[in-house]
């Protein structure tokens, strides 16, 4: 299989236009000029990109990763394939252990496995560990402070597939569990009430990454620079998310011209409601209201409760809110490839990589998802 005469996204950030050659279900090196016979997808003038990776994904299609339903799953996975997110880490939310736990369970036959649309590449322990003052649309009932017995409990049954933890650093704790946990996953500073200088310390002590930038914490101030300003001293990766209700065009803007397109991670924090029309959801045993494709809580803080787009919109809003379509599509796949661990298999157009590729036309519409280099739409 080749695609060619595209322009094609590569490691230097920067489109060429190339061809990409398939063999099975893997990117190759050029062999030459391919035979009448070989297969190939004419991809002129479009753009070819490495399939998005969601890090940060509740869910979609009136399913969540909390239902712990294998069925739900599924239809989860096959839905962000059609979208062109091809691999996903699906977040938990602030709920008892017994609840996270059971959704670990039913997501374990699913880790790593092809042929349900993207590949579900592990799991991202977002709560309870968070500050009640910051807690968005996390359920103030089941916050906690940072247990490692825990998490260590997460861990093993996710069999080697939790990938990112997130926590509140000023909570009792806090800085042990960072030390022990960031020995088994990338651990990730969210929902906090925390100074610059508790940041910085959660930085020093292994934490890694921050969870959707600007959102539950403190305002960026030229006094107190807060988790954002210790961030741009110390973090390898943040988040944004780029619907447009999170934060402002041009907050998403401003984080990408301070923080560089290599380290800024797109991610969706889609819950049931994606991919569904208005109307009345929930979100972590709290009801949410969405209207005009804005999801909040229902009851009187009218929180923003995640959002209902998916990763490849989120990455085209980017590009409407005015970054360059390049750095965009840096923070949608290889960033967050890197963040998880994956960009071994995925993330980018490099051969050896898996062939998960989208390809959009010059107005930024799907033409075509390859999941393995099978052609899913």
């Amino acid at each position: 299989m080749i695609i060619k005469n595209g322009l094609v996204f590569g490691a230097d950030c920067a489109f060429t236009a190339r061809d990409v050659f398939i063999e099975h279900e893997t990117i190759v090196e050029p062999y030459g000029l391919a035979s009448d016979s070989e297969e190939f997808f004419d991809a002129e003038g479009d753009y070819v990109l490495p399939g998005f990776v969601d890090i940060h994904t509740h869910g979609a299609v009136n399913h969540d990763f909390c239902d712990a339903d294998r069925e739900g799953l599924e239809t989860m996975l096959a839905w962000y394939g059609n979208q062109g997110v091809t691999s996903v880490v699906f977040a938990t939310m602030a709920y008892p252990e017994p609840v996270i736990a059971d959704a670990v369970r039913a997501a374990v036959p699913y880790l790593g496995k092809a042929g349900y649309g993207a590949v579900l590449r592990g799991v991202n322990m977002e709560g309870p560990f968070f500050s009640q003052n910051k807690r968005g649309a996390q359920n103030p009932d089941y916050l906690t402070y940072p247990d490692i017995g825990f998490f260590e409990r997460i861990s093993s049954l996710s069999q080697g597939y939790l990938r990112f933890v997130d926590l509140a650093p000023e909570l009792p704790g806090a800085m042990d569990f960072i030390r022990g946990a960031s020995n088994k996953c990338a651990v990730s500073l969210a929902h906090t009430e925390a100074s610059y200088d508790i940041a910085s310390a959660a930085f020093e002590a292994g934490a890694t990454h921050v969870t959707h930038l600007f959102n539950g914490m403190p305002v960026f101030s030229h006094r107190e620079p807060g988790v954002v300003g210790a961030a741009f001293d110390k973090a390898a990766f943040i988040e944004i998310i780029s619907d447009g209700f999170h934060i402002h065009p041009a907050a998403v803007r401003a984080a990408f011209r301070m923080f560089g397109a290599r380290r800024v991670c797109l991610i969706s924090d889609s819950m049931r409601a994606a991919g569904m029309p208005d109307g009345e959801y929930e979100i972590g045993g709290q009801a949410v209201r969405v209207c005009d494709g804005k999801a909040v809580l229902a009851g009187e803080t009218a929180a923003i409760a995640g959002s209902v787009v998916n990763l490849a919109d989120m990455c085209r809003r980017a590009v409407r809110f005015g970054v360059p379509i390049e750095y965009a599509v840096q923070a949608a796949a290889p960033n967050p490839a890197i963040a998880a661990g994956l960009y071994h298999e995925v993330g980018s157009l490099d051969p050896g990589k898996r062939a998960d590729i989208v390809i959009w036309d010059p107005e930024l519409k799907m033409k075509a998802v390859f999941c393995a280099g099978k052609r899913i739409r």
